[in-house]
C-alpha cells in the first residue's frame, strides 16, 4: 500500500513546547505548518510545568496572556534552599524586567492545549496527532520531509523545512546525522508527589543536608518533588528499598512528617536520567533541530522550556519570510543557530558549574552547616534580583514584533556576564560549603 501523502511548507516534529509555539507562530503569519506528536494528548505527569516570566511576556506580545492566566496556575515570586542549618532567599522573580514578575506553575498538558487550541484558529494550521516521525525523506542532499507512522499507516510529509522539536531523544537529529557533543552530568532525579499542609513553605524550596538534595515545588494542595540522586544510583536506591527512601527524605525534610508513607510503590516515582548536550551543528539543508532536540538542559531551574520556546520564537522571526517565499537556505538555517547558541552555552555553563556543586554534597553523609562563604554570598547586593532574572528571563530574551528590536550584542553579553557571575558566585560558594562539610566530616573521623 502506498503511503498517505501530505503537503506543506513547514513540517514540525513534535508538539512540546518548541513545536507548538512555532507552529502558532508561523501559522499567524500565513505560513502552512504541519506539526506531528506521537501520542494521542499532551496528557504527560513530572513534565517541565514551568512558565517563566519570559514566556508570559511573549503571550502579553500575542495578546493571550489576559486569557491564559484565567487557567488554573501558581505564582512563584522567589526560590530558596534550606542548606543543613540555615535557610537562603536564593532567587527574586518580583523585580524582573517582564509584565509578569513570577513564574506560573501549570501543569504543561494545560499549556499545550491552551496554545494549540488557539493555533487552530488559523486555517494554515494543522496538528497531527498519533503521529511518530520514523525517517526522513530525502531529496538530491536536501531533506524534503518526514516519514510518520499513524497506527498501521505510513504517512509521508513532504515540507520546504523541516523542524526537529522531538526532545532529548530526537529521531529527526538522529536520522540527519547531526554530531551530539556530551557533557558529563553527575546527577539523576527522581519525581514523585507528596501531599502539602498550608503551613508547608510557599515557595519553591531546595532541602540540601546528608548528602541530599530535595526539590519541594508547591502545586497547591501537594508538593511536586524532585530527590537528587547520584549519576546511575537509582537500581541501588531501589535494592535498599521504599522504607530507606522514605527515611532519607524525612531526614532531609522532617516537617514532611508521616506525609513520606505516601509512597507506597516504585511506580509513584519516575527517574528522570539527566543529560546536559548539544549540537555541534543545528541544520542542514531543509531541517533545523531547536529546543532539546538541539541540546538537552538539566532541570536545574527549570530554564530548558524557557530556552526551547526562545527558540522556537527566534526561529519564526527568522525563517517566516523564507518560507513564506518557499525558499529557504542553509545559511537562514545557520542564523537561527548563531542567534540561539550563546544563550545556550552560557545556561549549560553555569548548570554545569552547579552539578560540581551537588557532586560533592554526594560524598558527606554528615549534617552539615552553611559556611560564612555562603552566607555572605547571599547578602551580595542584588545578588538575588540577579538571580531571578537569570531563571526567569535567560541570556538574549527573544520577543514576537513585527519588526524585531534587537538589543545590542554588547548589552546582552554584558547582562549574561553579570548574570552568569552571579550564579557562578553562588554554585562556588554552594560547592565550597559542601566541601568544607565533607572534610570536617572526614576530621572527625579520624
Amino acid at each position: 500500500m502506498a503511503p498517505e501523502s501530505v503537503e506543506t511548507t513547514c513540517c514540525v516534529v513534535g508538539g512540546g513546547p518548541a513545536g507548538i509555539m512555532l507552529g502558532y507562530l508561523l501559522a499567524r503569519k500565513g505560513v502552512r505548518v504541519t506539526v506531528l506528536e506521537k501520542h494521542g494528548d499532551f496528557f504527560r505527569d513530572f513534565r517541565g510545568d514551568t512558565v517563566h516570566p519570559s514566556t508570559l511576556e511573549v503571550l502579553k506580545e500575542l495578546g493571550l496572556l489576559k486569557e491564559f492566566l484565567t487557567l488554573p496556575h501558581q505564582k512563584v515570586e522567589s526560590a530558596g534552599v534550606i542548606l543543613g542549618d540555615s535557610a537562603f532567599k536564593v532567587a527574586d522573580f518580583r523585580y524582573v524586567p517582564a509584565s509578569c514578575k513570577f513564574v506560573a506553575l501549570m501543569p504543561q498538558w494545560d499549556f499545550l492545549n491552551f496554545l494549540s487550541n488557539r493555533a487552530r484558529q488559523f486555517s494554515s494550521f494543522q496538528l497531527l496527532m498519533r503521529h511518530e516521525a520514523t525517517a526522513l525523506v530525502k531529496d538530491d542532499g536536501r531533506i524534503a520531509g518526514v516519514v510518520a507512522r499513524n497506527g498501521e499507516r505510513e504517512v509521508q510529509v513532504r515540507a520546504d523545512l523541516v523542524v526537529g522539536c522531538d526532545g532529548r531523544h530526537s529521531v529527526t537529529r538522529g536520522a540527519a546525522g547531526l554530531e551530539l557533543v556530551e557533557h558529563g552530568v553527575p546527577i539523576d532525579v527522581l519525581w514523585f508527589r507528596i501531599s502539602r499542609n498550608p503551613e508547608d513553605p510557599a515557595q519553591v524550596l531546595g532541602n540540601v543536608n546528608y548528602g541530599k538534595a530535595l526539590i519541594l515545588i508547591n502545586r497547591s494542595d501537594y508538593f511536586q518533588a524532585g530527590l537528587i540522586i547520584a549519576k546511575d544510583s537509582y537500581e541501588q536506591i531501589k535494592a535498599h528499598g521504599l522504607d530507606a527512601l522514605r527515611a532519607d527524605i524525612r531526614q532531609i525534610a522532617p516537617y514532611l512528617g508521616e506525609r513520606v508513607n505516601e509512597l507506597r510503590d516504585w511506580e509513584q516515582i519516575k527517574i528522570l536520567t539527566v543529560q546536559i548536550n548539544r549540537l555541534r551543528q543545528w541544520h542542514r539543508p531543509g531541517l533545523l533541530c531547536i529546543g532539546d532536540a538541539a541540546h538537552a538542559m538539566s532541570p536545574a531551574g527549570g530554564v530548558g522550556i524557557n530556552l526551547a520556546i526562545q527558540d522556537a520564537i527566534a526561529a519564526a522571526n527568522l525563517l517566516t519570510r523564507p518560507l513564506l517565499n518557499r525558499r529557504v537556505s542553509e545559511t537562514q538555517l545557520a542564523s537561527v543557530q548563531r542567534r540561539r547558541e550563546f544563550p545556550t552555552r552560557v545556561t549549560q555553563a553555569i548548570q554545569l558549574v552547579a552539578h560540581r556543586g551537588f557532586a560533592h554534597v554526594f560524598q558527606n553523609p554528615g549534617p552539615i552547616q552553611a559556611p560564612w562563604q555562603m552566607k555572605v554570598a547571599m547578602r551580595v547586593p542584588g545578588i538575588h534580583s540577579a538571580l531571578g532574572y537569570a531563571v526567569g528571563i535567560g541570556a538574549r530574551p527573544e520577543h514576537v514584533r513585527e519588526k524585531a528590536k534587537a538589543v545590542s550584542r554588547p548589552m546582552c553579553v554584558f547582562a549574561a556576564a553579570f548574570v552568569g557571575i552571579g550564579i557562578a558566585a553562588t554554585a562556588v560558594a554552594f560547592g565550597w560549603a559542601a566541601w568544607k562539610a565533607w572534610n570536617k566530616a572526614v576530621q572527625a573521623e579520624a
